[in-house]
């Protein structure tokens, strides 16, 4: 439920297109709808600006597959998008059997369903990957941005062991509203990047690297101790919650 929806679902009403007693079923379901198992947040969208992304991390493909039902608006609801991260293929079955439309994204290990246009925010998302160990963390950035907040540019293996390949994409870098760097190793790229732009940049430290590389703390510890003043830091991996920032910055 957003507020185009509500605004277009009291207009029915009162238009007498619409029943009372549909529309207050249609509406039965906010604030949130139980599952038994989930309590799915429907007036997050009316709140933040976004519906409630599902997590498959630690859940069955079943009550995936039920959860993103009842977010995309099946089976009397108002019509939604879904995002489910961290995602398998089995839970992807598991949607699609009851969702016809998902897809499979495999990089980003992430599952889609469009029922409504995408929004878009007043400007472009940039993701930037260091290099291509990077890509399925920002690739999860760039498609949580894209379903929440796009449109999103990508820019792919510029990392600072050759810097060159960067410095060729610095007009678009400085377009862009909001940036997201994902970078393993040192952690060096946002702060180059921060250091060539005006937008905010978030950075995702990834667990990409060698022994002392501590899984991504090394990285995480450089970023958080950056000199370029407009870098902010989400958690190890975490290419959801950057795009999700991101997004966020562009549809403010």
């Amino acid at each position: 439920m957003n507020e185009e929806a509500l605004q277009a679902l009291l207009e029915q009403i009162a238009a007498g297109t619409t029943s009372p007693s549909a529309g207050v079923a249609r509406l039965r379901r906010l604030p949130f709808e139980d599952l038994g198992f989930a309590r799915l947040d429907h007036h997050r969208r009316l709140r933040q600006g976004a519906a409630e992304v599902i997590l498959g991390q630690g859940k069955t493909p079943a009550q995936v597959a039920a959860i993103a039902r009842a977010a995309s608006g099946e089976p009397a609801g108002v019509p939604g998008n879904v995002l489910v991260t961290r995602a398998t293929e089995a839970m992807y079955e598991a949607v699609l059997a009851a969702l016809p439309e998902a897809v499979w994204h495999p990089l980003p290990r992430a599952i889609t369903v469009e029922r409504v246009p995408r929004t878009r925010g007043h400007g472009t998302v940039v993701v930037v990957a260091a290099g291509t160990s990077d890509l399925s963390v920002a690739e999860e950035a760039a498609l949580t941005a894209d379903m929440l907040g796009g449109p999103v540019e990508t820019i792919w293996d510029c990392g600072v062991a050759g810097l060159h390949r960067l410095l060729a994409e610095v007009e678009r870098l400085q377009r862009a509203r909001a940036i997201v760097v994902a970078a393993g190793m040192e952690g060096a790229l946002p702060s180059v990047v921060g250091g060539l732009v005006a937008a905010p940049v978030i950075a995702v430290p990834t667990s990409v690297g060698y022994g002392t590389s501590w899984g991504g703390m090394a990285a995480l510890l450089g970023m958080l101790n950056s000199c370029a003043s407009n870098v902010a830091v989400v958690n190890i991996d975490n290419g959801f919650g950057a795009g999700f920032v991101a997004a966020s910055i562009n549809r403010g």
